[in-house]
Order: structure tokens, then sequence, then C-alpha cells
């Protein structure tokens, strides 16, 4: 018999999450990977209300004094704009590295033991009941499991950084230009991150920014850089199957949700209480059918968000509507952040 009841590869958020909520079932977990904490990856950096319960009842506390609170998301269009206010709590904007090392400290405190520095290379070593891939969107342990087939998938690229510029609003505001969005996120009282997804591998944050943002240009001079610019790609990818046997895919390793979504790391807690309780009851069917319905909303929403970046008329003609009616807005915000 194992001595371990769950062997998580990839100590993200997601795969610190699957071994915090299976800890809360009893079960004795281990955690590897190949890097140190904390790990950083390029995201928005911007956690919405239901985010930020999901991670309080993981054991992770974020006070507004770790990161910077945002009431809201504002829509920049070419000539307009509309924002809207959560109807339940706070956002918080949050570097991934201070996240990360709030969830490696609710692991630890959990109990959670972990390998650091020690990448795995093949299932052959891994004596556990359940094994637990949640290594990134290009997870090598899907491969291992055969899980690699693919039902749907589309692809942009990201990029971030960082400015020493003081947050001039308290929403996160998302820029709408031609096939690109820039996001940015308060993280701080003297910083903002901001991100760049479009479909278009080349286009790097400052040349968009001076193409398509030149307002928000102004509002970043140079020489406010306080990071280099890191790189990633994004998109929805849904795969035939999540679990085979004993081992289960979690977070982007089975499939994503385009960042324009903000839902990333929503969508790994909510997928970690699930699997938790799969692996408690000895079925991972449990968690192979609520896999879909976890990332139907999220994917849904940001399919037709995507609908704005493809066609420049459907966007400017759902800016001015939402400008117009602002309600509408509102209601599609609460219906996103459920």
């Amino acid at each position: 018999m194992p001595n371990i009841d769950v062997f998580v590869i990839g100590g993200g958020p997601a795969g610190l999450a699957a071994a915090i909520a299976a800890r809360r079932k009893g079960m004795k977990v281990v955690v590897a990977d190949g890097d140190r904490p904390p790990i950083d990856k390029p995201c928005g950096e911007g956690l919405m209300p239901d985010s930020r319960s999901l991670a309080e009842k993981l054991g992770v506390h974020l006070p507004d004094s770790v990161g910077y609170g945002f009431r809201g998301i504002r829509f920049h269009g070419k000539t307009q704009s509309v924002a809207a206010d959560f109807s339940g709590g706070v956002g918080i904007g949050v570097r991934r590295t201070v996240l990360h090392l709030a969830l490696v400290e609710a692991a630890e405190r959990a109990g959670v033991e972990f390998r650091w520095a020690s990448p795995v290379n093949s299932f052959d070593k891994i004596n556990a009941r359940w094994i637990v891939a949640a290594d990134g969107s290009g997870s090598r342990a899907r491969k291992w499991a055969g899980l690699d087939a693919v039902k749907s998938a589309s692809r942009r690229f990201a990029y971030r950084q960082h400015f020493a510029v003081a947050p001039w609003t308290n929403y996160m505001e998302i820029y709408w230009g031609e096939g690109c969005q820039v996001y940015v996120t308060p993280v701080d009282a003297n910083e903002v991150c901001v991100a760049l997804v479009s479909r278009q591998p080349g286009l790097r944050l400052d040349e968009a920014l001076q193409l398509h943002f030149p307002a928000l240009r102004v509002r970043l001079p140079l020489g406010t850089e306080t990071a280099r610019e890191r790189g990633a790609v994004t998109g929805n990818v849904s795969l035939r199957a999540v679990t085979r046997g004993n081992i289960a895919l979690l977070g982007d390793a089975s499939g994503s949700v385009d960042a324009i979504a903000g839902e990333g790391i929503c969508l790994s807690f909510r997928q970690a209480e699930v699997l938790a309780k799969a692996m408690a009851a000895g079925d991972l069917s449990i968690y192979e059918r609520a896999h879909p319905r976890l990332a139907f909303r999220p994917q849904l929403m940001a399919k037709t968000m995507l609908q704005l970046d493809r066609n420049q008329l459907v966007q400017s003609w759902a800016m001015s509507a939402l400008a117009a009616r602002p309600w509408i807005f509102r209601k599609l915000l609460e219906v996103h952040v459920a």
C-alpha cells in the first residue's frame, strides 16, 4: 500500500490549492516542483471577489496591506468608457509572487509536505494512491498520462510588466484596442501591473502602448518599469478527458480559459475543491463529470468577450450600448464573478 495519498506535480496556485483541499479531507499530501518559491508567472495579478473568497476558504488571507483593493471593472474603448462595481466584496491586486508565498504558507499550516527543486520526470517512482498533474499549460504529466487529446483550442499571447506609478483609479481597467487588450491592475500604493493580451505573437507591450494606447502610454512613462517584461501563451483549451486511472489533471494542465476572463486562478480553486471530494470518495469520475461544468461559465464569458476582440464594429457598438446602459454592464459583471 502506498504511504502517500496524494502526490501533486506542480507547486503553483492550482497544485497548492489541490494539496490544501486534500489535506482538509485528511489525506497525506506531497507536492513536488522543479522550482523554489516564490514562483512567478505572467498574469494580470487581479483576484475578483469570488477568487478572494475561495482563497479565504483555503486559509489564504490577503489583506489590502499586501496588495491593493479595487472596487470593480472599467472598460475603455476608443471614445467611450463604462464601469461597474462588484456587488459582493472587493477584488484585490496582488503580485503573483506574494500570492504564491501566501498559498505556500497556507499549505504548510495544513500539513502538506514539499519537495522543492525536485523535478518529476515520470510517474515511475511515484508511490501514491492519487496523482494530481498541476504542471501548467505545457504539462508533461498530461502527455505521460495520455490525456493530451484536445477537443478545442485557441491561442493568444500575453506580456506583463510592472511600473512604479501610483494607481490613478480604484478599478481594474481594461483598455480595448485593435486585436488586443491592455489590463491595468493596481498591486500597491505605488505600483501597477500592466498586461497585454493579443493575437499577434510579435506585439510587445511597449509597441502596443505607442500604437494603440497613447493616452495610457503617457500614464506609464519610460523609466518607471520596475521589472523586466515577461511573456506567456493564453487561450481557451478544452480536453477530451482530464482523468485516467488514478491520475487527474488540474488547473491549466486540465485545459485553460483565455486571460481575457481573468478567472484562471478562481477556476483552479473550484476544481481543487471538487477533486479533493472525488479523491476522498475514491471516485475520480465525480471530478471528470464536474470539470466541464466548472469551466462552462468562464469559458462562455471569455468567448463572448473575444467577439469584441475580433470585430472592431462589434466592439464599438457594444461599448456604446454599455455606456448608454451601464446597468447591463453591472449585470454582466455579476454573472462573471458568479
